[in-house]
């Protein structure tokens, strides 16, 4: 496998519209597209195919091939194609590459079809914003889209800690610095302890992993800074649970009251196949602080009494929870109901409000 050829079985991927690009020897190259694995129809790989593009895509120099590591992260261009996250894994004896297609266009939130209230994230000024959801549902982008309004709007300075870097961001009235975890910085920890030192009006955190990098985002939160990062959390109370049961347990309820004060909003994201099969778009559960939410947050409520809060706040204040925002795509013939009710918080309540809108019954929603 050389250059031209895996540049030949990427730019397929690309055009087909693939999220992603698997390598494993004894199959062939798999793409996924709109959520389901594609086989290509080409010979299998072997052993040495994947060592090949391994090689060409982190350099044979790296702690992978000295045997320093059995999994390693690594950003990948191609010119005039894409940009690429890659991961690289030990299986059986044999190397195995998946790749992350990451378009150099930033897109914005009307593109990605998020809600108004996601965008107008672009102009909080401090606190911290948590966009969340499974690998693969658009966290990343999201956050980019995001970043990439406050570069346009305002001259800020921006300081991404991320492993490894995904998007690039041009030039524009924001001072952009992107570090890379194992080559700007040994970890997620080391570079945060030192950002506070560099001036910087926004954070972002590629993920927050661990104890120690959910308390330097609340500090750098505490202390007048926007920090934006991302859980992996399928919904908004869940992930409020996991952010405080990263901390001892007596130091929760500290815990609960900070996150409570420097909380802003939080966006959990699900990627749903369109109706017309043409692609995927996101229902997104949207939290946006408020008093009431505060308090929630602080004394620990339950799921339910914060999703009452959310959807509550839907008219006034644009926020929404996965069903109200699954019931509005159904609505507007954008996912099908089968689909809405699979991925839905509450089925029934999501198939109670479909047939409430449709007059009263629909065959199409009986279970």
């Amino acid at each position: 496998m050389n250059h031209e050829q895996l540049v030949q079985l990427l730019t397929l991927g690309v055009r087909r519209g693939a999220s992603d690009i698997h390598f494993e020897a004894g199959y062939p190259p798999s793409y996924r597209i709109f959520g389901d694995l594609v086989t290509a129809r080409l010979e299998p790989l072997t052993t040495e195919d994947t060592e090949s593009i391994a090689r060409l895509v982190i350099g044979a120099e790296s702690a992978f091939f000295r045997g320093e590591a059995h999994d390693a992260d690594h950003g990948f261009s191609v010119t005039g194609l894409s940009r690429f996250r890659v991961n690289l894994l030990r299986q059986r004896g044999s190397i195995g590459v998946v790749m992350r297609v990451i378009p150099f266009e930033i897109p914005s939130f009307e593109q990605l079809n998020l809600p108004a209230a996601v965008a107008s994230l672009a102009h909080v000024r401090s606190g911290l914003v948590l966009v969340v959801g499974a690998a693969g549902n658009g966290k990343s982008t999201t956050i980019a889209s995001l970043l990439e309004a406050v570069n346009e709007s305002r001259r800020s300075h921006i300081v991404t800690i991320e492993d490894p870097i995904e998007f690039l961001f041009p030039a524009k009235k924001s001072l952009v610095i992107q570090r890379e975890v194992g080559t700007d910085t040994g970890s997620f920890g080391t570079a945060l302890r030192s950002v506070i030192r560099q001036d910087p009006d926004v954070i972002m955190v590629g993920e927050i992993r661990d104890r120690e990098t959910a308390e330097i985002c609340l500090r750098a939160a505490e202390t007048g800074h926007l920090v934006i990062s991302s859980l992996h959390t399928q919904d908004v109370p869940r992930s409020i649970s996991r952010f405080v049961g990263l901390f001892p347990s007596d130091e929760q309820q500290g815990v609960r009251g900070r996150l409570a004060e420097t909380l802003k909003a939080m966006v959990a994201l699900r990627l749903l196949l369109r109706a017309d099969g043409t692609g995927l778009l996101p229902a997104a559960e949207v939290m946006l602080s408020t008093r009431s939410i505060q308090t929630q947050i602080r004394e620990g409520a339950s799921m339910e009494s914060l999703l009452r809060l959310i959807e509550s706040g839907r008219v006034d204040l644009g926020m929404q929870s996965f069903d109200q925002h699954l019931v509005e795509l159904v609505q507007t013939g954008r996912i099908s109901a089968d689909l809405a009710r699979a991925h839905a918080t509450h089925p029934s309540d999501v198939a109670r409000a479909l047939l409430l809108d449709e007059g009263g019954g629909s065959g199409d929603l009986n279970f």
